[in-house]
């Protein structure tokens, strides 16, 4: 239901532009979030995106421990911008049973309720997913923690680095030297989309069945499943795939290979087909193309280091603008092997239109659209909220009077 229609005010964060042309896809859906750092926050802060009022119930004393990672944007941490804009913030103190009685009301009118508290903790606060799905059956419950809500690692701590290694991420990432994790944090990013992504799922099922749904996401296994290449190549051929840095352990040539003005250029052979083309387009040998040490990509594995030698002989010779452009020429796959600062101001995104203003408490940032592109719709990028700053607002929404509200902020509830 558009907010014109409705009579709603549009929440902090659903400024719209002048190019949206139609109602945001989870316009009308309320979520509640007790959520920290980033796999929970970065599934509802996608949520938010899609035009979701998203409710973050944080504690009063320093809110989500994410805010405080470091100060780099206008005194907030970058996790926290990355991850929280769009949402409101409210403040509880979850030690009260006044507190939790807030939350209790909260919950009761959302759609969504999501958390990624220790295991145990909500249903120490009344807010055990059987128990709000007995009351709403129509509510959909996420669950998300490191491990799972069972199993010998139900109470292990899990961080980002830690799932990463126990998953065996670690293990297949970096150069052959030593293991690495990943530069962001893949463990909790791969949680947050497939809670994300679930609870699309759910709504979809709830407009034709009407029943909500109990949903559960466990790093570790968001994880785990990432990891399905690897796993599968282990049990068909007994041997783990080792760590291989740019390259790829089961394709030649996959790498990143240098260049005449001292940068490197990812160059990318798929299929046989490829290689044909590429031998005599770009490497002058067309007669590697046919000979049988060449001509397949598992005979080019078996020699990727000659078939590295060779690639890497020629590109030398060529500036990396140079090379580009003629393997683009070729249609053979390259990339850039580019900085964050190269990120910043890549032109591919220049050229699309992709960053937006992003107001948080200290000052503006620029930000990305969300990765979702709607035909006609342009999704909002709303404003990182301060600690507590729509609590008021969020209490008065509930329906509660200007008095309860006095009483619980003396009584240190909010």
């Amino acid at each position: 239901m558009a907010e014109e229609d409705s009579g709603r005010a549009v929440p902090a964060g659903r400024q719209r532009r002048g190019r949206l042309t139609a109602d945001l896809p989870l316009d009308g859906i309320t979520v509640v979030a007790l959520e920290a750092a980033v796999a929970a926050p970065l599934a509802t802060r996608h949520m938010a995106d899609l035009g979701a009022r998203v409710v973050k119930v944080e504690r009063r004393d320093g809110g989500d421990f994410a805010r405080a990672y470091d100060d780099s944007v206008h005194g907030l941490a970058s996790h926290f911008v990355w991850l929280n804009r769009g949402k409101q913030s409210v403040t509880l103190d979850l030690k009260t049973d006044r507190g939790r009685a807030v939350l209790a009301d909260l919950v009761a009118g959302a759609d969504v309720f999501l958390q990624n508290l220790a295991p145990g903790a909500a249903a120490r606060l009344g807010c055990a997913s059987a128990d709000l799905r007995e009351r709403d059956p129509r509510l959909i419950t996420v669950d998300m923690s490191g491990y799972g809500a069972s199993g010998p690692y139900r109470d292990k701590r899990a961080y980002d680095m830690l799932v990463q290694c126990e998953a065996a991420l670690a293990a297949v990432t970096g150069p052959a030297q030593s293991p690495a994790k990943t530069g962001v944090p893949a463990a909790d990013i791969a949680a947050g989309v497939y809670a994300f992504s679930a609870v699309l799922a759910a709504l979809v099922r709830r407009g034709t069945t009407g029943e909500g749904a109990s949903i559960e996401i466990s790093m570790f296994e968001a994880t785990a499943e990432w990891m399905g290449y690897q796993l599968y190549y282990l049990q068909g051929t007994g041997r783990a795939p080792g760590r291989s840095g740019l390259s790829h352990p089961s394709v030649a040539p996959y790498d990143s290979y240098p260049t005449a003005d001292e940068q490197e250029v990812l160059i990318g052979i798929q299929n046989d087909r490829e290689w044909r083309r590429f031998a005599d387009g770009f490497l002058g040998r067309p007669e590697l193309a046919d000979d049988p040490e060449w001509a397949t990509n598992v005979a080019r594995v078996r020699h990727r280091r000659i078939v590295d030698a060779l690639v890497a002989g020629r590109t030398a010779t060529m500036a990396a603008d140079d090379l580009v452009a003629r393997l683009d020429d070729l249609a053979i796959a390259s990339a850039r092997l580019n900085s964050v600062a190269n990120l910043l101001d890549h032109p591919q995104l220049a050229a699309r239109d992709r960053w937006r203003t992003v107001t948080t408490p200290g000052g503006e940032i620029r930000a990305l659209l969300p990765p979702f592109t709607f035909a006609g719709l342009e999704l909002p990028t709303g404003p990182v909220p301060a600690l507590g700053e729509h609590t008021e607002d969020v209490l008065r929404a509930l329906g509660y009077p200007p008095e309860r509200i006095t009483e619980l902020q003396a009584a240190g509830v909010v």
